[in-house]
C-alpha cells in the first residue's frame, strides 16, 4: 500500500472516535485538548517510519481535522436522536 495513503488513512479514521471522544468533554479542558492532539505521536511515527516527505504534513493534519469533524458531529447526531426518543 502507497505510504501517503496509509498516513492518511490513518490520519482519518483515527481521529473519527478521538473526535466522537472529544465531544462529551467541556470545551478547552485539558481532557479536550488531549484528545485532539492524541494521534499526533502515531503520525509522526508513521511519517517517519515511512519516509514520509514534509509537505504531506498539512495534509495529513486536514484529514485528521475531518476525522474529528465527522466523529464529534457523529456523536451531536446521536445524542439528537436520543433526546428526541425519550421525548
Amino acid at each position: 500500500m502507497n505510504p501517503y495513503l496509509t498516513v492518511g488513512l490513518v490520519a482519518l479514521l483515527l481521529n473519527v472516535p478521538l473526535g466522537y471522544i472529544r465531544e462529551g468533554c467541556r470545551k478547552f479542558s485539558f481532557a479536550w485538548f488531549f484528545w485532539i492532539h492524541a494521534s499526533i505521536p502515531l503520525l509522526i511515527f508513521l511519517r517517519i517510519k515511512l519516509q514520509i516527505s514534509p509537505w504531506f504534513i498539512p495534509v495529513s493534519i486536514a484529514l485528521a481535522v475531518l476525522g474529528q469533524l465527522v466523529g464529534s458531529r457523529y456523536r451531536r447526531k446521536k445524542a439528537q436522536m436520543t433526546s428526541h426518543e425519550t421525548v
